[in-house]
C-alpha cells in the first residue's frame, strides 16, 4: 500500500510538472497578431494630394515677399508656401531661436527668471536695435525676455547668449543642434541676434524652418505671448551712474491691430529687407504666418495679416480628446497578468480646409505584433492613425497604461494551482 501510494505520488508529481511545462510554453509563446503600426510622429501631414490642392490656392493672396509661408501650430500642415525653403537672411528672427532655448533651459531648472545676468563689454558693444545696456549692469532673465521679446535688444540677446553657455559661439552650437532637431533643413546660425548676417558668412534660414521654431515656441512655451504681446513696457537701469528708466516698443504693429494675436517677432536689415513671424489663434486655431524679404516695413504687416486671414476664412479646426476613444485591453505573453491597459495621452488636433470641411477624417487603431512582458508604463505599443479620403494626415502613439513586469517560474505555478483549485 505505501508502495502504490509512492508510485502515485511520483505520478501526480510527474503530471504536475509536465502541466506547468506545457503551461509555460503555451503561456510564454501567445502572439498577438495584429495591423504592425509604424511610430509616426504625432501631427505630421503628409498627404502630397493637400499639398497640390493648397498650392492651387497659392496665387489668391499674391503675396509679394520673397518668400512666405502659413502653417496650423497643432498639426504643422502648411497652408500656404512661396519659396518655403530657400534660404534668406532671417534678420532679428533669429532671435526666436534664442528665445526658444531661454525657455527650454528654464523649463529644465538652468535658469530662473529671477536670476541676475551681467553684461558683458561684448554685448553691450551691439549695435542695431539695443536697450543700451552697460559693461558690469546686471539684470534678470525676465527683464532680458522683455528686452528681447519687445524692442528685439541685440545686446540682450547676447546677454543671455553668454549667461547660459559662456560664450556666444557656444549658444550658438545650440542653437545649430536645435535646428537640426527641430528638422530645419536650410538653416545655419553663425549669432544669436541676427545683426552681422549673409548668407555668404553662413547665417541664412527658409520662411518654412522660421515657421518650425515660431511653432515649436508657441506651442511649447506659451507664456512667450505674455512678453510678445505687450505694446509698451520700460526697463529700469541700475549702473554706477544712479538709476534710469528706458522705454520699450514692440516691434511687431499687429500686436495693436489684429484680432486674435499672439506674438511673435521681426527682423530687418538692409540685406534681409523687412522680415515677420506672426502667429495668432481664433476659434481653437492656432497659426503661423511668416512673411521673409519683403519689400518695405507694411508691406510685411499686411501681408503676414492676409496670411492669417486666409488660415481662419478657410478653414476649420478638428480635434478628437483622448476620452474619445475606446481602447480594450490587449493580450500580452510573458507577464504576471495576461492583459495590458492601452491608453492615448494627448489630443488629435488638424485642421479641414476647404471642401474638407465636408467630411471627418477616419480613424484607425493597431497595435505591434507582438506584444511581450516586460513592458514599462508609457511604452508605445501601438498608434492611433488619420486619415482624410485615404490620405494619411497624422498619428498618435498608443503607450501602455501601467508597467507589466515579466512572470517567473513562481509566478506561472502560482497560476497553475489557480487554475487547478478553480481560483
Amino acid at each position: 500500500m505505501q508502495l502504490f501510494r509512492s508510485i502515485l505520488s511520483r505520478r501526480m508529481l510527474a503530471l504536475i510538472l509536465c502541466a506547468i511545462l506545457i503551461y509555460v510554453n503555451a503561456f510564454t509563446s501567445v502572439k498577438v497578431f495584429a495591423k504592425v503600426c509604424t511610430n509616426q510622429p504625432a501631427f505630421r501631414c503628409t498627404a502630397n494630394k493637400q499639398a497640390e490642392a493648397d498650392q492651387a490656392h497659392n496665387n489668391d493672396l499674391a503675396i509679394t515677399a520673397k518668400a512666405a509661408v502659413l502653417i496650423d501650430n497643432a498639426s504643422g500642415r502648411i497652408l500656404y508656401a512661396k519659396n518655403k525653403d530657400k534660404k534668406l537672411i532671417p534678420a532679428s528672427i533669429t532671435k526666436i531661436m534664442t528665445l526658444l532655448l531661454i525657455f527650454e533651459s528654464i523649463e529644465q531648472g538652468k535658469c530662473k527668471l529671477e536670476d541676475k545676468v551681467t553684461v558683458s563689454e561684448y554685448a553691450a558693444s551691439m549695435g542695431g536695435s539695443q536697450v543700451f545696456l552697460e559693461p558690469g549692469e546686471t539684470q534678470d532673465v525676465n527683464t532680458m525676455i522683455k528686452c528681447i521679446s519687445i524692442a528685439s535688444a541685440n545686446d540682450a540677446a547676447v546677454a543671455m547668449a553668454e549667461h547660459l553657455a559662456g560664450s556666444e559661439q557656444s549658444f550658438v552650437k545650440r542653437m545649430n543642434k536645435k535646428a537640426k532637431a527641430l528638422g530645419m533643413k536650410h538653416t545655419h546660425f553663425k549669432n544669436c541676434n541676427g545683426l552681422d548676417d549673409s548668407i555668404e558668412s553662413g547665417h541664412y534660414s527658409s520662411a518654412y524652418d522660421v515657421a518650425l521654431m515660431s511653432q515649436s515656441l508657441v506651442s511649447k512655451y506659451p507664456d512667450i505671448s505674455k512678453y510678445s504681446t505687450v505694446w509698451m513696457d520700460a526697463i529700469t537701469h541700475i549702473t554706477k551712474k544712479g538709476k534710469k528708466k528706458f522705454g520699450l516698443t514692440n516691434t511687431n504693429k499687429l500686436i495693436r491691430t489684429y484680432q486674435g494675436i499672439t506674438g511673435l517677432k521681426t527682423g530687418s536689415t538692409s540685406k534681409a529687407k523687412y522680415c515677420l513671424s506672426a502667429t495668432a489663434q481664433r476659434d481653437g486655431i492656432s497659426l503661423t504666418a511668416v512673411i521673409m524679404a519683403a519689400p518695405d516695413p507694411k508691406i510685411r504687416f499686411v501681408q503676414a495679416a492676409a496670411l492669417l486671414d486666409y488660415g481662419f476664412a478657410n478653414c476649420t479646426a478638428f480635434q478628437e480628446n483622448p476620452d474619445d476613444i475606446t481602447l480594450p485591453p490587449q493580450k500580452i505573453s510573458g507577464g504576471i497578468t495576461p492583459e495590458i491597459i492601452p491608453r492615448v495621452e494627448k489630443p488629435f488636433q488638424y485642421v479641414l480646409c476647404g471642401d474638407e470641411q465636408s467630411y471627418k477624417p477616419k480613424r484607425k487603431i493597431c497595435y505591434r505584433k507582438h506584444l511581450q512582458a516586460p513592458i514599462k508604463e508609457g511604452t508605445i505599443i501601438g498608434s492611433v492613425q488619420y486619415t482624410l479620403n485615404d490620405q494619411e494626415i497624422g498619428s498618435l502613439p498608443i503607450v501602455a497604461a501601467q508597467s507589466i513586469k515579466k512572470a517567473c517560474y513562481s509566478d506561472i505555478f502560482l497560476k497553475l494551482l489557480q487554475a487547478i483549485i478553480g481560483k
